[in-house]
C-alpha cells in the first residue's frame, strides 16, 4: 500500500466531529444557546428574594432544595431592558467554575425554546462587531437554517470577580 493510499484510507476512517447539543432560549427578541453540558436544570419562576446593594442584573436569590442560588436577569446583564416576567419566563440553572469549585447560578430568561443539535460546520467564531452585547460573552455564532443563534460563553457572562462577589453573598445568606 502506498503512502497516498494509506493517507486516503486514514481520512475515510476518521471519526466525524461530534455534533454539539445546545439549549436555546429567548432573551428579548434574540435567540441564545448554551451547551447542554452546562445546564443543570430548568425551573419555574419561584419566590426570588431581592438582595439590597447588588447590581441591577442580579434579580435576587432563590432557595433551591435548601441551597441559596443567585439568579441573574440575563436581559439586564446583556445590556437589554430587564426581563418582563411572563407565563413563559423561567430560570435556567447552570454550573459555572469559580476557582476549584462549581457555583450554581440561575439565569432568568424570557422563554426556553428547544434543544438543537448543531454540527461544528454550522458554528462560526464570534464577530468582532455587529452585536449589541459584549463580544466576550459570545462563545460562537451558530447558523441554523437561515437564522443565527448566539452561543453564550457562560463562564464569561459573569466575570470571576463578580462570581466571587456572588459566592460571598451566598455565603453571607447561609
Amino acid at each position: 500500500m502506498t503512502n497516498l493510499m494509506r493517507s486516503e484510507l486514514g481520512n475515510s476512517l476518521a471519526v466525524p466531529e461530534q455534533v454539539g447539543q445546545y439549549l436555546t432560549f429567548l432573551v428579548g427578541d434574540e435567540t441564545f444557546g448554551v451547551s447542554i453540558l452546562d445546564i443543570k436544570e430548568i425551573i419555574e419562576i419561584v419566590n426570588v428574594t431581592r438582595v439590597p446593594l447588588t447590581p441591577d442584573y442580579i434579580h435576587g436569590v432563590i432557595n433551591l432544595r435548601g441551597n441559596v442560588v443567585p439568579v441573574i436577569d440575563l436581559a439586564a446583564r446583556l445590556r437589554h431592558k430587564p426581563t418582563q416576567i411572563s407565563k413563559l419566563s423561567c430560570i435556567v440553572l447552570v454550573a459555572v467554575q469559580v476557582a476549584e469549585t462549581s457555583q450554581l447560578i440561575g439565569m432568568l430568561v424570557d422563554e426556553v425554546r428547544e434543544i438543537l443539535e448543531i454540527p461544528p460546520a454550522n458554528i462560526q467564531p464570534a464577530p468582532d462587531f455587529g452585536t449589541d452585547i459584549r463580544t466576550d460573552f459570545i462563545q460562537a455564532m451558530a447558523r441554523v437554517d437561515d437564522a443565527f443563534i448566539i452561543l453564550l460563553a457562560i463562564g464569561r457572562v459573569l466575570s470571576l470577580e463578580e462570581l466571587s462577589q456572588l459566592r460571598e453573598l451566598v455565603a453571607d445568606r447561609d
